[in-house]
């Protein structure tokens, strides 16, 4: 009973919770109006929205437990694994799901523009959470396509009108993420504290030795965040990027070393390059000078 429901079609997932096939590669379920629903653990090949007033507990993301707040909406993506395996006994779920598969945008602009998505690639505490005007917005677009494959079946435009619904409903979830996402920078500038003091650490434990140069994979990890949703928070926090950041942070501390009397291949190795050229390379992009020079003008 615990098995992986494997959904590689929306019609997969349409069947298994017992609501109605409307298109092969576009599923909309109205929660609310099934019964005996049973949960599953899905390891999905198609593009899915949850939008629920409340998330069942124990929800898994990925290998990991995800804690949802009430009005939030979940996405997923081609190769992500999410839901909770079925026990055998049935759940009471309310809200709407809209899925589609990667080839209903196959070849389009919805297509190219899927990776500046970045809700879809969430981790732990980091759902949209949806202000009630914002969840009615996504609710209204959702109904109305559940309307068009209902009853415009026959219609050679169908499709297109579907595609661009989709892409609408996406564009409202960008808001939505840019206003969270602003939201927690201005309440959250101890993740930069918290940022800042990770990168400290990771030299002072020399980490760098075994590891390299910090990455933004890294920090994000560590931090309990997803690289994207982290990337995003210091952007809109600083203005520059999280490997800006980073960088800044290791040129810094090369001013330092470089001033203590240390030879650029001591520096380089000491920061975690694998090479003195590139530290060389990341040096001259960050201050523009060589290091050599740099330490010329504070010889004067």
């Amino acid at each position: 009973m615990s098995q992986t429901l494997k959904v590689e079609t929306v019609n997969t997932y349409v069947e298994y919770v017992g609501a109605e096939v409307l298109h092969p590669l576009v599923g909309v379920i109205h929660y609310d109006e099934l019964t005996n629903i049973h949960s599953s653990l899905n390891s999905y090949g198609v593009y899915g929205l949850f939008l629920q007033k409340s998330f069942p507990e124990n929800l898994i993301y990925g290998v990991i437990n995800y804690e949802v707040s009430n009005d939030s909406l979940i996405a997923v993506a081609p190769g992500q694994l999410g839901g909770i395996p079925d026990d055998g006994n049935t759940i009471d779920l309310s809200g709407w799901v809209l899925l589609f598969h990667p080839d209903f945008i196959r070849g389009t602009e919805l297509e190219r523009k899927m990776s500046s998505y970045h809700f879809f690639s969430y981790t732990s505490n980091e759902a949209l959470r949806l202000e009630p005007e914002e969840k009615e917005i996504l609710i209204r677009i959702i109904e109305q396509i559940r309307n068009e494959l209902k009853n415009s079946s026959e219609d050679p435009y169908l499709n297109d009108i579907v595609r661009t619904s989709i892409q609408l409903v996406l564009e409202y979830c960008n808001r939505f993420y840019a206003r969270q996402i602003k939201k927690e920078a201005s309440e959250n500038h101890h993740v930069l504290s918290r940022f800042h003091n990770l990168l400290t650490h990771y030299y002072e434990d020399n980490k760098q030795r075994k590891s390299g140069i910090p990455t933004v994979r890294y920090c994000a990890r560590e931090l309990f965040l997803s690289p994207n949703y982290f990337g995003d928070i210091i952007k809109n926090a600083t203005g520059e990027t999280a490997t800006r950041f980073i960088q800044n942070f290791v040129i810094d501390r090369a001013k330092s070393l470089l001033v203590s009397g240390m030879s650029v291949s001591q520096t380089a190795d000491a920061l975690g390059y694998e090479y003195p050229s590139h530290f060389t390379r990341t040096f001259k992009t960050v201050t523009g000078m060589l290091p050599s020079q740099f330490c010329l003008s504070q010889n004067r």
